[in-house]
């Protein structure tokens, strides 16, 4: 199992749990509620469903992001982590919120649940690569890292609570 990969998958997880804290908080789509359809799957309370959360996120999809990554074309991470993100988000509209009762695409909780799902696994991917790269970066001794995801976070989050709202 790939340490880096591990480690982006954490950070890229704790981005995300921020994110769908911050979304509860105000209110936005209290009917998504990713925690609640995980535990809920699982039969379990909310503190293990965080639990599974951060361990799919770090342990599983970083593992499996750091396998496949040098296999995918393409030479900025950041944007193999997109693409990658988009690929979870499409197995989960597929898999899990059918057995999650939310329907193909989450369709059963409204349009937007697989807008706002989609952007938050873009965000996801986008810092599990910016993460990835600035880590192989900091093991080959580079000190110059290229690396935009977290303000590619803050845009991206702000220009769609912007439309959630207005």
């Amino acid at each position: 199992m790939s340490k880096k990969g591990v480690r982006a998958g954490l950070v890229a997880t704790a981005v995300l749990s921020m994110l769908m804290v911050t979304k509860s908080a105000m209110g936005v789509m209290p009917s998504l509620d990713i925690i609640s359809m995980l535990s809920c799957l699982m039969g379990c309370g909310p503190v293990r469903g965080w639990i599974a959360d951060f361990m799919i996120g770090a342990f599983i999809l970083g593992a499996i992001f750091a396998l496949l990554e040098p296999t995918r074309p393409g030479g900025r991470l950041w944007l193999k982590g997109v693409l990658f993100g988009v690929g979870v988000w499409l197995a989960m509209m597929l898999a899990v919120m059918p057995m999650a009762g939310a329907g193909f695409f989450g369709m059963n909780l409204g349009m937007v649940a697989p807008i706002m799902t989609l952007v938050l696994h873009v965000i996801y991917g986008a810092v599990l690569g910016g993460v990835y790269a600035a880590l192989q970066s900091r093991e080959h001794g580079h000190q110059h890292v290229h690396w935009r995801a977290k303000e590619f976070a803050a845009a991206s989050v702000s220009a769609q609570l912007r439309k959630l709202d207005g």
